[in-house]
């Protein structure tokens, strides 16, 4: 049987790969890696260790329906792996976090393969590290959303984190602040070029895709919570 293991390579720094995920990596017969307009950033995070392996791009568009991609994707991944063989594909977090990994998945099941997954740390588990903020404390409670913010689970949580946040950026704020969220931006969390913004002009003006807003209700500052 042939076995396809999705692999989370965390937020992009190449340190933070579990060690789990470095062996398969290294032992596998053959590596996928979704791209995004001729880029794949999980391919430059491996990019160190997998010069002789046989890496294959699959283009993913960013933000749009890719449905079809999933299902041609799933049948060239059947097409070259063989029985007994091993194959990684490889995306930057969490895979189960607002990942293309999750709709492939299902389509490679489709072929009987056999799927296992292997965690990464996700982008908003690192922001609220990089900020020394934390997500949850007892008693507390989190959400965790892509894009829109639904103003009722707002009101019933602490700390929120909004991923993907370039299309909408001053309706979640102005919802943040209704509220009584404080907030603070981050873009390419853990990567070469993170940047961690609190102005809000300067915030609804960025429009990078890979970036979160990451909120509490208990007052912050720049580099504590109070």
């Amino acid at each position: 049987m042939k076995k396809i293991y999705g692999i989370g390579l965390g937020p992009g720094d190449e340190e933070l790969i579990t060690m789990k995920a470095y062996n398969l990596i290294k032992a596998c017969d053959y590596i996928f890696v979704p791209k995004s307009k001729g880029k794949s950033l999980a391919k430059s995070i491996v990019s160190k260790y997998t010069s002789e392996k046989n890496i294959i791009e699959l283009d993913f568009s960013m933000g749009e329906d890719n449905t079809a991609k999933y299902e041609d994707a799933a049948q060239k991944i059947n097409s070259i792996v063989k029985d007994q063989q091993i194959a990684v594909y490889l995306t930057i977090g969490d895979p189960m976090v607002y990942s293309t990994y999750i709709y492939l998945m299902y389509e490679l099941q489709k072929f009987n393969i056999q799927v296992e997954t292997v965690p990464g740390i996700a982008s908003f588990n690192a922001a609220a590290c990089c900020l020394n903020i934390p997500i949850t404390i007892k008693d507390e409670s989190f959400y965790l959303c892509d894009r829109n913010v639904d103003e009722k689970i707002l009101q019933a949580v602490d700390s929120i984190c909004i991923l993907k946040v370039n299309q909408n950026k001053r309706d979640i704020i102005n919802k943040l602040e209704k509220h009584h969220f404080s907030y603070v931006y981050i873009k390419r969390c853990m990567q070469e070029e993170q940047e961690i913004i609190y102005d809000k002009n300067q915030i609804l003006l960025d429009d990078d895709y890979m970036s979160l807003i990451f909120a509490r209700k208990k007052l912050m500052n720049h580099h504590n919570l109070i």
